[in-house]
């Protein structure tokens, strides 16, 4: 791999550089390409190798520049974001882009367009912006993991958290009975694969679906609903007191933690503002804990794509509960960090590429193969 010290049209010496990662910015606005660049400016294993105002001119400087990584803005004059995305899939399914987008309902949408037609990921822009250093900081505090993540690299700095060493647990008797809640974990890539997974499920299925996905707000709400329009399954972003009932998918809300409580006869669903955990809420942790505090070794955890360790240490209780746990495997992810840290630490009952996840849910649930036909408004 090459790079090229940083102009808006680079032109400088070819370098050698074995162990940097090459990034492209995409943006129509000057001050947010700067922004990005001052962001990835102290990383020393990142680059920025070129600039682009618009979608257009990005596709002749990625077939030109080679880059290994493309952040791209949603709303551009001339060619925006997802057509970008859409022709560059075109010719190349493997090049990572990251799309950066605001946090609106207008964005929200666009994004989701964009991850469908190929997109890798995506960060927000700041909403607010206190001081030019605030704002590079929090560009830099999204962006870094991921261009990281995309690529297996460790993120150079302390963690917020600890990372979780999990101890396989004991061998937990094997469940004969049924399985009364599905709950399911995912981040980086888990958009699609969440569309994939849940697209494949019966009406018909006689449990809940309960999904963490790292999001922001109004993301989930807008994901949501363009999951119950291509599902057959109900799917909705959870509320406060919700039923968790069958044939239900529920969402955790953006910036609010899932968990679920038995009232009475009914369980129903109840969303915290606990502090995060892994930098994430919702986390997928605190869902697996709630899980099996309400249900036991009558759940089924399943986690995707993404990266991190959220739902490690949550999978580790649901194991030692006598529940099963699935893990996507490290081919169809697109990052293998919450799936992989299941795995390696002994936590996952199996390790499935994406297409037999929902069918070993069906299976392992028992769901009838009747489906229902839904009425889209």
């Amino acid at each position: 791999m090459t790079f090229r010290g940083h102009t808006d049209d680079p032109k400088g010496e070819v370098q050698e550089a074995t162990d940097v990662i090459s990034v492209l910015v995409v943006d129509d606005s000057v001050v947010v390409r700067r922004l990005i660049v001052d962001a990835l400016a102290d990383a020393p294993d990142v680059q920025v190798i070129g600039t682009a105002a618009n979608g257009r001119i990005a596709l002749r400087k990625i077939e030109r520049l080679n880059p290994d990584l493309v952040t791209m803005d949603v709303e551009m004059p001339e060619m925006d974001g997802l057509e970008a995305v859409r022709q560059l899939r075109r010719t190349d399914s493997r090049l990572p882009v990251i799309m950066f987008s605001a946090l609106t309902a207008s964005g929200a949408a666009a994004t989701l367009d964009a991850l469908a037609a190929g997109a890798t990921d995506y960060v927000t822009k700041p909403s607010r912006m206190d001081s030019i250093a605030s704002a590079v900081r929090a560009v830099r505090d999204q962006l870094l993991p991921r261009i990281y993540a995309l690529h297996n690299r460790r993120v150079p700095t302390r963690p917020s958290h600890p990372s979780v060493e999990p101890v396989a647990p004991r061998a937990a008797p094997k469940r004969t009975g049924g399985i009364d809640v599905v709950a399911i974990g995912a981040s980086t890539g888990g958009p699609e694969a969440l569309s994939q997974v849940l697209g494949a499920l019966p009406a018909t299925l006689p449990a809940p679906v309960l999904v963490v996905q790292h999001m922001p707000p109004v993301f989930t709400r807008m994901f949501a609903e363009r999951l119950d329009r291509a599902c057959g399954l109900r799917v909705a972003e959870a509320q406060d007191g919700m039923p968790v009932q069958p044939g239900t998918v529920l969402i955790a809300p953006g910036d609010r933690h899932l968990t679920v409580a038995r009232r009475g006869a009914a369980v129903v669903a109840v969303l915290t503002d606990a502090p995060p955990e892994h930098s994430c809420r919702p986390a997928v942790d605190v869902l697996f804990r709630s899980v099996r505090q309400v249900y036991g070794g009558a759940a089924l955890g399943v986690v995707l794509t993404g990266m991190g360790q959220d739902g490690v240490s949550g999978s580790q209780v649901l194991r030692a509960a006598g529940a099963d746990v699935i893990a996507q495997d490290e081919a169809s992810s697109v990052v293998w960090g919450m799936p992989g840290g299941v795995v390696k630490g002994g936590l996952a009952t199996a390790t499935l590429p994406l297409p037999d996840i929902a069918p070993f849910i069906v299976s392992r649930v028992g769901a009838s193969r009747t489906t229902r036909t839904k009425v889209v408004v």
